[in-house]
């Protein structure tokens, strides 16, 4: 947001994230939002509902809309949901594990307004993202769509979710994005969020150790200045991140895959809902419940009970 403003000062938001769907291939324990085989919802937007969304965010002259699940790739209309935004000078993020990302589909990407694209590589070798990405793309896969990307100039960026079972390898991670042509390597403390709140202790670094790996990772990244892949490290765990956003929203919104709106992944408060309401009647309505006390309440708790995050992929009505 440009300094002073507040999220009551936009007509509409600046920036669209949208889960197209709940369902993908992968069984991955780091999983914020505990996709996989069948845990598509039974009620994710049909293809002319998410049109019709798609339409209604290109009239909006929303700027910007990124894309995650579940798989995006995976769902039949979401080139057409692309074009539509990509006419209308919408800006596109795809976040996808790399299974549908070949030369042909990398080529139609540089045709759209991809300002990027994110895939998830959870190791330096094979074996290491393999465990921890269990039916997800391979790391072939994974690697090979990062390399289709970069040769066709559409921005691509390696996406590493440290856990205590691969944090030995994140530097040697980001020199595997600079020998993909990657545009960034992108980590961040891991999220407890989804699986990997049900499965946290078995998970998550320790502190220390991502604080000494963080170090080696800066210092990896400086000794490779001739590289044109950027670090970026997400300073914030989930609970500071939550307690920032109460502090001072975002103008932006995110939809689930029933067209429900939601504040942020991390928050299991659904205002809108774009089956039943205009996006921008929802955009009301996700504005005013950033400023309600039953939302602040909740994420005062979350910083002594990170418990309550358990809660996050549910959608709970506010306001």
């Amino acid at each position: 947001m440009r300094p002073g403003a507040a999220v009551e000062d936009f007509r509409a938001p600046l920036f669209i994230a949208w889960q197209l769907t709940n369902s993908c291939a992968g069984r991955c324990p780091t999983c914020c939002e505990d996709s996989g085989p069948n845990h598509g919802w039974p009620d994710e937007l049909t293809r002319d509902e998410a049109l019709r969304v798609a339409r209604e965010i290109a009239g909006a002259g929303i700027p910007y809309a990124a894309f995650g699940g579940g798989e995006p790739l995976g769902v039949p209309h979401v080139w057409e949901i692309f074009d539509t935004l990509s006419a209308a000078g919408t800006s596109i993020k795809i976040e996808t594990d790399g299974r549908y990302v070949d030369a042909a589909a990398a080529a139609r990407m540089a045709r759209l307004r991809v300002d990027n694209a994110q895939i998830s590589v959870d190791g330096a070798r094979a074996g290491t993202h393999e465990r921890l990405r269990p039916g997800s793309a391979s790391f072939d896969q994974a690697t090979g769509a990062l390399r289709h990307l970069s040769a066709h100039g559409v921005p691509a960026e390696l996406v590493f979710t440290p856990t205590r079972h691969n944090l030995a390898e994140m530097a040697d991670a980001f020199d595997l994005a600079v020998e993909l042509g990657c545009s960034a390597f992108v980590t961040g403390p891991l999220m407890r969020l989804g699986r990997a709140a049900a499965d946290w202790q078995t998970l998550a670094p320790d502190p220390d150790a991502w604080a000494e790996a963080t170090t080696d990772l800066r210092a990896r990244a400086a000794g490779r200045r001739d590289a044109p892949t950027r670090l970026s490290i997400y300073p914030h765990d989930i609970e500071r991140e939550i307690a920032d956003r109460l502090a001072s929203p975002q103008a932006m919104m995110l939809i689930v895959p029933n067209g429900r709106v939601k504040l942020l992944n991390a928050l299991p408060f659904a205002p809108g809902d774009l089956r039943r309401q205009t996006l921008l009647q929802a955009w009301s309505r996700y504005q005013q419940a950033w400023r309600s006390a039953e939302v602040a309440d909740f994420i005062h708790r979350c910083r002594g009970a990170p418990e309550l995050l358990r809660h996050a992929n549910e959608t709970w009505p506010v306001g």
